[in-house]
């Protein structure tokens, strides 16, 4: 970004090549509130605050949170600074995220046994058929 900006504020460009994320991905989550660029024109300005949340979007983003959980717990904590709301809301979603990941792992698993079982059933008559 130009040097006429100080070093806390960031160009769409740069974030997108620090975060290594498309400016489409960026522009989205401006769509969805998420992040409030300032402007000069049609130029988005970010700040640090802007950073610090695309950060946590894509952290969340990466730990199966959606947008919308996102953005609640924004919401909350633009609400509430002290963070216990914040903190108690983001206990709940991690005990969710973590029985839909174990939901998910028994799922897997017992797919996994099925496709043991007709894999053997195939190689069984795959055997018998050779042999006649």
């Amino acid at each position: 970004m130009t040097s006429s900006i100080s070093q806390s504020k960031y160009s769409i460009s740069d974030l997108s090549k620090e975060f290594d994320i498309t400016t489409r991905s960026i522009r989205f989550y401006e769509d969805q509130g998420l992040i409030t660029p300032a402007r000069k024109g049609q130029t988005r300005i970010y700040n640090q605050r802007d950073k610090v949340r695309l950060k946590l979007i894509l952290r969340g983003k990466r730990l199966g949170f959606s947008l919308a959980e996102t953005g609640r717990l924004f919401e909350l904590y633009d609400v509430d600074k002290t963070s216990a709301t914040q903190l108690s809301s983001m206990m709940t979603l991690i005990t969710q995220k973590k029985d839909d990941l174990k939901q998910q792992l028994e799922d897997i698993n017992a797919v996994l046994i099925e496709l043991n079982d007709l894999e053997d059933n195939c190689k069984n008559i795959l055997g018998t058929l050779e042999n006649n």
